[in-house]
């Protein structure tokens, strides 16, 4: 593979951990763990042991599922990979695109997102009663998951360009993809840390909740249909030739 197919592979997966970054799940559950602590008038060192827990937790659940999948692709398909794979995995990108687009968040006020109540109640009990690092670094394993539906598609796609590089451009491939998809989460983290009120946070997600709503969608379209035209269709063109 040429330097130039090492960046743009290197690109797209920089792309699919922006469109990550949007998901606001990990954030909502973060700021309830942090709003119940502060609310239980918990000391400032243990405050950040439950942020600094929580973002861990989130941490090694996305390395791991970027690595499993991308692993997981790779003994499937030790030689190249099937067009049929890339045009699935490029339909369902664009389908949980306008998934997004439609039923992201809830018709009501506030930063309410798509999930059940019932399952939004556990979360909630979940964050209440998070009181060590330990707890917090589980929560943050399972607010990832809680939202697989969402964060499966840039994530397949991301590992599907990973597979094709070599291991060292991989590994880098899969921190780059890490720090992008949860800078904003850290970047939360560290305000409220620093004394931050969460009220004023959950102000600016509201405002901006319909930017970042359209900033997803809109970015895993545009992600399916350059990944389906450079994987497939050029493909099939230079294969004709």
């Amino acid at each position: 593979m040429t330097p130039v197919d090492t960046t743009i592979s290197l690109s797209v997966v920089l792309l699919a951990g922006l469109i990550h970054a949007s998901f606001q799940l990990s954030i909502s559950v973060l700021t309830l763990m942090s709003g119940h602590a502060l609310g239980r008038k918990t000391a400032h060192h243990r405050l950040m042991d439950l942020i600094g827990g929580y973002l861990l937790g989130a941490t090694v659940m996305v390395v791991l599922l970027l690595a499993f999948i991308a692993y997981l692709f790779g003994a499937l398909f030790p030689g190249q990979i099937p067009s049929i794979v890339w045009v699935v995995s490029c339909s369902a990108a664009i389908g949980v695109g306008v998934s997004i687009w439609l039923f992201y968040y809830r018709s009501q006020l506030g930063t309410v997102l798509w999930i059940p109540r019932e399952f939004a109640r556990h979360l909630d009990s979940r964050a209440k009663s998070t009181k060590s690092s330990a707890e917090s670094f589980s929560l943050g394993l399972t607010s990832i998951l809680s939202e697989i539906l969402f964060v499966f598609a840039p994530i397949v796609l991301a590992a599907l360009v990973l597979i094709r590089l070599t291991p060292d451009m991989q590994l880098l491939g899969i921190l780059l993809y890490a720090v992008v998809s949860l800078l904003p989460l850290y970047i939360i983290g560290i305000l409220i840390s620093g004394g931050h009120k969460i009220s004023h946070i959950q102000r600016w997600r509201e405002r901006n909740k319909r930017f970042l709503q359209f900033a997803a969608g809109s970015g895993l379209l545009m992600l399916g249909i350059y990944v389906y035209v450079e994987h497939v269709v050029v493909v099939s063109m230079l294969g004709g030739l």
